[in-house]
């Protein structure tokens, strides 16, 4: 995990603001590469259920519409560490009297995992027919607050149904607003998972910028973005993980690359039904 661990030095970026031009150039470049937009997506952990071989718990997918089994199986991902411990907690408490099932139950743990692990697990497996899919799981309170924010915009939504990203813009018309890391000058475009940090960096721009403002996102067109645009500024393109996943980052052991977790693999541990 060491890809996580380096974003403790970041962890300050957010009060060390830097006013200009977005667009530092315009030296053609080509689409960000896979492993430079896993790299980026490394920055955020996430959260999967795992027993204690580290696999994640999963469930078969669904039949379709013919009746027909499909392939494969889902597990889900929290953005929330304490998410993913309450749906164990829940789990436990149900009354569930198959002594395997509570042995199971007993096991089970929270396991982070980079997001772009996650990617790259999606991306090896796309062409695969039993693939273990991933059922992402966002903070509700960033859900409602991306919602909110689309709705003072004028658009009439009831439901986001993605992992809301936040983007400081100068204005509605205008680009988005860099940050400047104080150790090495260098200019950053921070893509926010909270409205929080995101509100807080609106705040600094507003006095000079009053027409700024926070424009939602979703992780799946950041990533659409980075897969298909050549635009120079995409490589100052960061994601900033949320205030308690970057406590967690906080509390990692400084190089634990060797205990680093792996892709999920394939499980056969299935979810047992809440009563």
């Amino acid at each position: 995990m060491k890809s996580l661990v380096r974003w403790g030095a970041t962890l300050g970026l957010v009060g060390s603001t830097l006013l200009g031009s977005v667009f530092a150039g315009n030296i053609p470049v080509l689409a960000l590469s896979e492993q430079q937009i896993k790299d980026k997506l490394d920055s955020v952990p996430v959260y999967l259920v795992t027993n204690e071989k580290g696999l994640p718990l999963s469930r078969p997918l669904p039949e379709n519409q013919n009746g027909q089994k499909a392939g494969g199986s889902v597990t889900g991902v929290y953005l929330s560490r304490q998410e993913a411990q309450k749906f164990i907690n829940d789990l436990r408490n149900t009354k569930e009297k198959d002594p395997k099932i509570q042995e199971m139950l007993k096991s089970l743990q929270v396991t982070a995992v980079p997001l772009g692990v996650i990617y790259q697990q999606l991306q090896q497996s796309k062409n695969q027919p039993n693939r273990l899919l991933f059922a992402f799981k966002p903070v509700d309170q960033e859900i409602q607050g991306a919602v909110d924010l689309l709705r003072q915009s004028g658009q009439k939504v009831d439901q986001f149904k993605s992992v809301p990203v936040f983007a400081v813009r100068f204005a509605p018309d205008q680009g988005y607003v860099p940050i400047k890391l104080t150790a090495n000058e260098q200019q950053l475009i921070p893509l926010f998972l909270s409205k929080q940090d995101a509100q807080g960096l609106l705040n600094q721009v507003k006095p000079k910028y009053p027409k700024a403002d926070i424009q939602v996102i979703d992780v799946d067109g950041v990533i659409k973005t980075l897969q298909d645009k050549n635009d120079p500024w995409l490589n100052q393109v960061v994601l900033v993980p949320s205030p308690e996943s970057r406590e967690y980052i906080k509390t990692l052991p400084r190089d634990n690359n060797a205990n680093a977790p792996k892709a999920p693999a394939r499980n056969n541990t299935q979810a047992p039904k809440p009563r």
